[in-house]
């Protein structure tokens, strides 16, 4: 059992790797505290009471109170990341020694292991603000798509964010490709098939190729075209921890391992040519994708058909305008053939990637 009293992380804890504090003097609280905190691959400080040198409160990420000890901690300046960590499932006291120590959290072992786990390894890993995550979806086949998430990717590089590049579509031919980077040495999706709970953001980033000074999780050239959700949602999960951006491409198909990729996302791009025939295909495209992602916006492609411009195709789809993708030659050439989209930082669509960003960045709060 565990319940949350407020949600705010510690202050100054942000991209910041610490060690967490433990509180407690029962022996065997303290054993299953030091396993957990061994399995997220943290070195806990322990005191039996409030550290005597205020600044072991002040500075630790995070603080794992033990029932036994909340007395003790009761006169402790208040602050965030403390979590009240009991065992007595029916003790219904706990609710207020956590408010008379201003706990964040309450939990109870063994059931919160797995929360405490993963709190104590985003301490480990110096985590701050989440990755903006941002998926690109065709409204139809060959509307450009893949092109697109990768000048966005290698946009946000060139702007000096932390940037990871997913590949969703098993069936696309491998972004790695796109970029020039097939031969490259590092993981692919088949070796996070079987993934299961928390994924360390730190190893996945630095097992990763590294193409134009992002990272890129792509698909090999195998038998493999599917990965579990569990996998999916643990791998995207450990990215988001690290910060900066994930650009993901999605295929137009829709399953179980797609739809966790849409659930992490802040917010998708439809990629809409000026045509009919896909706009009625991106329609059914949206209507599906719109169930799971919050903030679904339309990214139009000319050249137009009569009658057609981008404002039109928004308002035919029902969805709000990011802007028109300027039309350039390296959005029409086969993959490997050219530099990656936007490479130069020069040219329309490079323009129109930095806008995104900028924009995108601030309605999300901020640099990442």
């Amino acid at each position: 059992m565990s319940g949350t009293v407020t949600h705010d992380p510690p202050p100054g804890t942000a991209d910041r790797p610490g060690r967490p504090l433990i509180v407690t003097e029962d022996a065997q609280l303290l054993d299953d505290l030091l396993r957990l905190c061994a399995a997220a691959g943290a070195t806990p400080e322990v005191h039996h009471a409030v550290p005597d040198h205020g600044d072991g409160w002040d500075a630790a990420p995070l603080v794992l109170v033990g029932d036994d000890a909340a007395r003790r901690v009761r006169g402790a300046p208040r602050r965030r990341g403390v979590v009240l960590v009991g065992r007595d499932q029916d003790d219904s006291g706990v609710w207020k020694r956590a408010v008379q120590i201003g706990a964040d959290h309450v939990l109870m072992l063994p059931d919160g292991e797995q929360w405490l786990v993963d709190r104590i390894a985003d301490v480990a890993e110096g985590v701050g603000r989440p990755a903006l995550t941002v998926g690109v979806i065709g409204g139809r086949g060959g509307a450009g798509a893949s092109t697109l998430s990768c000048a966005l990717a290698v946009t946000s590089a060139r702007e000096g964010l932390r940037t990871l590049l997913v590949d969703a579509d098993p069936l696309g031919g491998g972004l790695d490709v796109l970029l020039g980077g097939e031969s490259a040495e590092g993981l692919r999706w088949p070796a996070f098939a079987a993934s299961r709970g928390r994924v360390g953001g730190g190893a996945l980033e630095e097992s990763l190729p590294r193409l134009h000074a992002l990272r890129v999780l792509s698909w090999d050239r195998g038998d493999c075209v599917a990965i579990p959700p569990q996998a999916v949602r643990a791998v995207l999960a450990a990215a988001r921890r690290r910060g900066g951006t994930v650009v993901v491409d999605l295929p137009r198909r829709l399953d179980d391992g797609v739809a966790e990729a849409l659930a992490q996302l802040d917010l998708a791009l439809l990629v809409v040519p000026g045509e009919l025939r896909a706009v009625a295909a991106a329609g059914r495209v949206a209507s599906a994708v719109g169930m799971v992602v919050r903030d679904l916006r339309v990214a139009v492609r000319g050249p137009y058909a009569p009658g057609l411009d981008d404002r039109e195709v928004a308002r035919l789809l029902g969805l709000p305008l990011a802007g028109e993708v300027p039309l350039e030659p390296a959005l029409l050439r086969p993959r490997g053939t050219a530099k990656p989209p936007a490479a130069t930082g020069r040219g329309p669509l490079a323009r129109f990637c930095a806008t995104f960003w900028e924009q995108a960045l601030v309605q999300a709060g901020g640099t990442r």
